[in-house]
């Protein structure tokens, strides 16, 4: 029996240290923790992929808690009753010990266990709704504000004017425009739209 550790954050800024040291506290080769850095939305992980193409039946994954397993409720279902149930690989989830299917394989620990895993799935994906709905919550304020939002602005040039004259006129060539304004060339014509748009008004 191989024993691997599975480790998840939702992004690079992040910090995956806690996880990695629980795993290796319980002796798990360094080779065998897989890590990915990826929205717990679905189960399309690199590092996640790879674990599933190493591990065998009989084998055993840890994991810090269920949310680091997934973010979708339906989708952590699905995964753990492929896992355990078609694949015969075991998983223990250190924060939840209720949650170890090394344990309990009686009909009583399995409908607890399995009663476990539905309320922490829900609470998964709640979550990660919630984190979404402020997060959009804090934009749409923001915008309100007049805050932009994206990429920084480019500012034009205080020639900018008399350049796209000579452009227009074709005293001027686009690469050197471009150079000029330091702008690249999507951004340089929607510029030059949003002037003419101006002058129309």
């Amino acid at each position: 029996m191989a024993t691997y550790g599975y480790a998840r954050i939702s992004s690079t800024d992040q910090c995956e240290a806690r996880q990695t040291l629980a795993l290796r506290k319980l002796d798990i080769p360094a080779g065998n923790i897989y890590t990915d850095k990826q929205s717990g939305k679905d189960f399309q992980r690199p590092a996640y992929q790879s674990l599933m193409n190493k591990i065998n039946p009989g084998d055993l994954i840890y994991i810090l808690s269920i949310d680091r397993l997934g973010r979708n409720y339906h989708e952590i279902q699905n995964q753990w009753r492929i896992l355990t149930k078609e694949r015969g690989i075991d998983i223990a989830v250190i924060d939840m010990p209720l949650l170890d299917t090394r344990l309990n394989k009686d009909l009583m620990g399995t409908f607890i266990a399995d009663l476990v895993l539905q309320i922490l799935s829900f609470v998964a994906q709640s979550e990660r709704e919630a984190t979404h709905n402020r997060q959009a919550a804090g934009i749409a304020a923001a915008r309100a504000r007049g805050v932009h939002m994206g990429r920084p602005l480019i500012m034009l040039p205080e020639n900018f004017a008399e350049l796209a004259r000579a452009w227009e006129c074709e005293m001027l060539g686009t690469t050197d425009f471009m150079k000029q304004t330091g702008l690249t060339e999507t951004t340089l014509y929607r510029r030059l739209r949003e002037q003419q748009i101006a002058r129309k008004k």
